[in-house]
């Protein structure tokens, strides 16, 4: 008779298996509320773009989904008012998150120098208006902007001047200036916390050598920080397509702003009217142009910084 041969051991999990399942767990929660109220919510989008609903029976008769294909997109992208709100933001994001970014760079590096007094005070002053919720914050820029009330116009009237700040042409950079006042100490504060990984062993080998503030800060602080400048244009560019709640407020007291004045609140606006399926379509194609706009920045800026 013959003994049984001894069960083997399973192998314990190498450390090969232990390194390539770390960097899984630890963007685990990135990737669970991205897939859920993300990649789901858009995969939705697509496929009810891609159906309508008709009425079998007359007005009193059933609704059916039925599948319409690519419909829907070809009635987006043959909307006039839908392709003038995509330009009118790009517009807006060429003038305004240069302006924004610039601010944000310069109080950043303000903070960041050795002149600087108060630090912790400017650095919540600054960001204090980001944490105003959006709708609050344009309904005081809005009192503001309105000549019946706003004591800034009264000011400029008596000044010799009347300015107009809802007419049609003035709306747009006054809700860039809404916009700009909201998220520069947010940018601010993205950029400060780069320059605090600024090695303080070259700043001082750059005083060293003779380099003044203005030196420093441009050739040496700007260069080392430029990833979080590019973090927050990619920011800014998502922001600015997605523009919604400051056109919304504005609407109600200027009729310089429609329904569709941007591509989010004609998206709104068709869902409010219970067209769905191409408020779908219309969400669909801002999110890939929100996708290559971000990427293909990224691909510029990285061919350019390599």
């Amino acid at each position: 008779m013959t003994s049984a041969a001894p069960r083997r051991a399973a192998p314990a999990p190498t450390g090969r298996r232990r390194r390539s399942l770390a960097p899984l767990l630890f963007l685990t929660p990135f990737l669970v509320p991205f897939v859920l109220f993300t990649l789901l919510p858009v995969g939705y989008a697509f496929w009810q773009s891609l159906h309508t609903t008709e009425r079998v029976g007359g007005t009193f008769g059933r609704t059916t989904t039925v599948f319409a294909g690519f419909e829907q997109y070809a009635e987006v992208l043959g909307n006039d008012a839908f392709l003038a709100s995509v330009g009118r933001v790009l517009l807006f994001g060429i003038v305004q998150i240069p302006v924004m970014l610039l601010l944000a760079l310069s109080l950043a590096l303000l903070l960041d120098s050795g002149v600087a007094r108060l630090k912790k005070f400017f650095r919540i002053v600054y960001f204090v208006p980001y944490g105003i919720p959006g709708v609050v914050a344009a309904l005081m820029w809005a009192f503001l902007y309105d000549p019946r009330l706003s004591p800034v116009v009264d000011v400029l009237r008596d000044l010799g001047t009347s300015p107009d700040l809802l007419a049609p042409g003035a709306v747009l950079w006054s809700i860039g200036n809404v916009v700009t006042w909201t998220y520069t100490g947010y940018n601010m504060l993205i950029i400060y916390s780069a320059l605090q990984a600024v090695p303080q062993d070259v700043l001082e080998a750059a005083r060293a050598d003779g380099a003044g503030g203005w030196t420093v800060a441009l050739r040496i602080k700007v260069p080392i920080v430029r990833p979080a400048l590019i973090l927050t244009a990619v920011f800014s560019i998502i922001g600015t397509l997605q523009l919604f709640t400051e056109p919304q407020v504005f609407r109600a007291i200027s009729t310089s702003v429609t329904s569709t004045y941007t591509p989010n609140l004609a998206a709104y606006s068709l869902a409010a009217a219970d067209n769905y399926s191409e408020a779908a379509a219309m969400s669909v194609v801002l999110a890939l142009a929100t996708f290559v706009l971000s990427f293909g920045f990224l691909k510029f800026t990285g061919r350019r910084g390599a």
